[in-house]
């Protein structure tokens, strides 16, 4: 006797799925699984992209906080980009923690040379709790060969005010950042507003047409993963042949899907995102 789910499967010709697209993260990796890499990963599969990884540090981190770092040395970086680049037919790539101003630069370097069809530039310069995680050298070399070839920036308020030396506080003040931000090379900014108060997040895009803000409700609990998880999410709806503005909504929704289902996979105070 056949299972009947088998014999639905095998009862008729089908179409052969077509073969998803390609996104690639270049980050670090999370070995609490809630950011970094393994987010990232998280993401495209639950949009249907097919995820590839260079990782540029290892990290021992859980819910309570991150105990050490291992910068990958730039030679590894070249080769695990080298081996993704010349087999995968990469659709676009998105950056997150890079850690010093060699692996910027060395990033910076490949996309400028493989030129991917699309870049989101997540520059992950200050954490939630305020630490920097690129010192000065980095920060220049971000600002002067990553940022002009960024599709999209994706800055928290903390480094939007680092990258711009613009104290945010107003919709007119976020303007003024983004402005300044796509001056220095950026095609689109989609400026996070999880570093504000009150109840309401306002997600600030702004492009060439101007400034589009779009609202959800905050809550009540640390998280760890948002960005990684957002700046994922739209490097894979461009891919899908997305418009910016839409594949930037798209990407904030699925974050608030996920958001409303946040766990607590250990025992400190952050919740990750279930995605």
């Amino acid at each position: 006797m056949i299972p009947t789910p088998f014999r639905a499967r095998v009862s008729g010709p089908r179409s052969p799925a077509p073969d998803p697209v390609c996104c690639l993260t270049i980050a670090g990796s999370d070995s609490g699984g809630g950011a970094g890499i393994q987010a990232d990963l998280k993401t495209f599969a639950a949009l249907g992209v097919h995820g590839v990884s260079a990782i540029t540090a290892l990290t021992a981190q859980n819910t309570r906080g991150v105990n050490a770092v291992l910068q990958v040395p730039p030679t590894h970086l070249a080769a695990e980009l080298a081996a993704l680049f010349d087999d995968f037919d990469i659709a676009a790539v998105k950056t997150g923690m890079l850690g010093d101003a060699q692996t910027v630069r060395r990033v910076a370097r490949e996309l400028a040379r493989r030129k991917p069809r699309w870049i989101v530039v997540d520059p992950v310069m200050v954490a939630t709790s305020g630490g920097r995680l690129l010192d000065q050298d980095a920060v220049r070399v971000l600002i002067g060969e990553l940022l002009p070839l960024a599709d999209v920036l994706t800055p928290n308020r903390p480094e939007a005010e680092a990258l711009t030396g613009i104290n945010i506080r107003t919709a007119r003040d976020a303007r003024r950042a983004g402005e300044k931000l796509r001056a220095l090379g950026a095609k689109a900014v989609l400026l996070k507003g999880g570093h504000g108060r009150g109840r309401e997040v306002i997600d600030r895009w702004l492009d060439a047409r101007g400034m589009l803000e779009i609202r959800h409700p905050r809550l009540p609990f640390p998280v760890h993963g948002t960005g990684c998880t957002l700046s994922a999410a739209l490097a894979a709806e461009l891919a899908k042949g997305a418009a910016p503005r839409t594949a930037a909504r798209r990407a904030i929704a699925l974050v608030q899907r996920a958001l409303a289902r946040a766990y607590r996979p250990g025992r400190g105070a952050l919740r990750v995102l279930r995605q």
